[in-house]
């Protein structure tokens, strides 16, 4: 049983994380104006080398890894659990008022749209086909963190873990694919990515917290 539940555990975090939308943009000359669009959002130089992605990230993970998404993620698992399709759909209309995660709402959507095709079998969860009606209805837009909460939820795999590995994946997909038109060796890549995750463990625990406390 345990080695199943971190094999699916494993699986939710790589659909989702290792390709995060705007991670995969970074590698995609079609996303490179959605790329610029969030730097300048996030007042920052487009990212051309090293110095420039190191900064990009790490305002990435403090004004929408931490802020927006694993909050979110948080939340959708939550109303999962409770089964509260009402809220999850409200809180699906409230991200689509982020300004800056307008900017790959698109691509979010197609994630998210994809992985619950995905889970459309599971009939006897009522939370994910009544999701999957709101977001076909266009009632809801069917975010990837919302799907990538959904799906630790009707599968009960670990929270906590699940945000670490979100966030962990998402890093390494953002590094990965920049490293090929940055020409970054697998020694910087692996540096960066080390010391972009040095606070994560404490940032998820420190949501879990507040979460608990709320």
């Amino acid at each position: 049983m345990v080695k199943q539940t971190q094999l699916a555990l494993s699986d939710a975090a790589e659909w989702l994380g290792d390709w995060h939308p705007l991670a995969e943009q970074l590698g995609s000359a079609d996303g490179l104006v959605t790329l610029g669009s969030v730097s300048s959002l996030l007042r920052l130089r487009p990212v051309q080398d090293l110095a420039s992605l190191r900064n990009f990230l790490k305002k990435y993970q403090t004004q929408i890894l931490f802020p927006l998404e694993l909050p979110a993620i948080e939340a959708a698992h939550g109303h999962a659990l409770r089964l509260e399709v009402r809220e999850l759909v409200a809180l699906d209309q409230q991200l689509a008022g982020e300004r800056v995660l307008q900017t790959f709402a698109a691509a979010s959507r197609r994630v998210g749209c994809g992985q619950l095709q995905k889970l459309r079998p599971l009939r006897d969860q009522r939370i994910v086909q009544r999701y999957l009606q709101a977001v076909e209805s266009a009632e809801a837009h069917g975010w990837h963190t919302l799907v990538y909460g959904v799906t630790l939820a009707i599968y009960s795999l670990p929270l906590r873990q699940g945000l670490l590995g979100y966030a962990h994946q998402t890093t390494r997909g953002f590094i990965y694919s920049a490293s090929r038109s940055l020409r970054l060796s697998e020694r910087k890549c692996r540096e960066l990515f080390e010391e972009l995750c040095a606070d994560l463990p404490q940032a998820v625990e420190l949501l879990w917290r507040e979460r608990k406390a709320a």
